[in-house]
């Protein structure tokens, strides 16, 4: 069974703090939550469909359904780390497609910023299979990256100056969103003056870690056209989507692929499209070289290409070829619970609604990719792409 077509993107909204010292986890979750239905000009009590993943608090969904007064007849608390949300939008749709529900809440949050929870550290997930393997090497999220940029500098001649340019563009898009963490424009140079973090990757490679959340909804194609209707506003229809894992799958780990690399050709073949057709992209942005990555993986340029395929602006709305993350993406904008995929998707339905910032804006923006990356690249990971169009 297809999705395509079958489900429209009716609500979405960011949480505009960026620290958020005195509210609780669920209190982030609920007013994210009130703020896509407000977007989308429904209630809670219309809700019937509920999404969440490892983010939200206590037992999750039977917690934060209860907290937020839902009446939910589905459920889906799929949790595979950043690109759960995506993961979420593919599940919501199908769930609206085969009637299980008809207006779907997606919810995310989170208060790492405020608990001192960088990614500096080594996980603990607790007895999971691998953790008597790889914790005692002390395998934390930036020298898991960091192995896989040097990896890719070694097969590829990639320049630390390319990854930076990845940075520059995302600057140049925060500077107009007044939320953003990070509004100053940077520099190559300024990028490779910051500290290093983990060889190769400096500070100014590695994402943002704030406070917050977002929220999305899924509706019923009728639904969101009519409630669109009453707000002079185009609807976002999901065209395709596709998810998978990454990691060792059966063999040794390859870490010059990502899960985008089945994730991203499942969401074009659903949808009908291919790379090209993409007027705007929102690229799980955790470091620079996760965007590298995934635009190789993609299929938006050849493997081993990323990094001349991101220098000189190419990334910059106005500018380049293809503009990403215009409201500055994890790297300068918003990483939520060190989980930025909500935002991906919520950067898109802006572009496809013509509600990015004039600065930033795609001139008739009719498709845009979302793709995220959930878990360690360096080791095992989830992948989501989803491909939206404006109607």
């Amino acid at each position: 069974m297809t999705i395509k077509h079958k489900a429209f993107i009716a609500g979405a909204f960011e949480h505009p703090t960026r620290k958020a010292p005195d509210k609780s986890v669920a209190q982030l979750h609920a007013e994210s939550a009130r703020g896509a239905l407000l977007d989308a000009g429904l209630s809670f009590s219309d809700v019937d469909g509920y999404f969440c993943a490892g983010d939200a608090p206590g037992l999750g969904a039977l917690n934060m359904i209860d907290y937020m007064g839902i009446r939910a007849r589905h459920i889906d608390s799929t949790d595979t780390g950043g690109s759960s949300y995506l993961i979420h939008v593919s599940h919501a749709a199908q769930a609206i497609a085969a009637g299980k529900c008809n207006i779907a809440l997606i919810t995310l949050a989170g208060r790492p910023r405020s608990e001192g929870s960088s990614g500096t550290a080594a996980r603990n997930y607790g007895p999971t299979p691998d953790s008597s393997y790889e914790a005692a090497y002390g395998m934390a999220t930036t020298n898991g990256y960091g192995m896989v940029a040097m990896r890719h500098m070694h097969e590829f001649g990639t320049t630390s100056e390319q990854l930076a340019w990845v940075k520059v563009a995302a600057s140049h898009h925060a500077q107009h969103n007044p939320h953003a963490m990070l509004r100053d424009v940077v520099t190559v140079k300024d990028v490779l003056d910051s500290p290093v973090v983990a060889d190769p990757l400096h500070r100014m490679d590695c994402c943002v870690v704030s406070d917050g959340g977002g929220a999305l909804i899924v509706t019923r194609p009728e639904i969101a056209r009519s409630l669109a209707a009453a707000r002079n506003r185009a609807v976002v229809a999901i065209r395709g989507a596709g998810e998978a894992n990454g990691g060792q799958r059966g063999r040794p780990v390859n870490l010059m692929e990502c899960g985008a690399a089945i994730a991203g050709p499942l969401a074009f073949e659903e949808a009908g499209l291919k790379p090209s057709d993409i007027q705007y992209a929102s690229i799980y942005d955790s470091f620079t070289i996760t965007v590298i990555m995934q635009l190789e993986d993609l299929g938006f340029c050849k493997k081993g290409e990323g990094g001349r395929f991101v220098a000189d602006g190419n990334l910059i709305s106005g500018v380049g070829k293809l503009p990403f993350n215009t409201d500055g993406g994890g790297l300068c904008n918003n990483h939520p619970a060190n989980r930025g995929g909500i935002t991906k998707v919520i950067e898109a339905v802006r572009q496809l609604r013509g509600e990015a910032h004039p600065a930033v804006q795609v001139k008739n923006c009719q498709l845009a990719l979302a793709s995220g990356i959930g878990g360690q690249l360096g080791a095992r990971h989830g992948a989501a792409a989803l491909i939206l169009e404006r109607m």
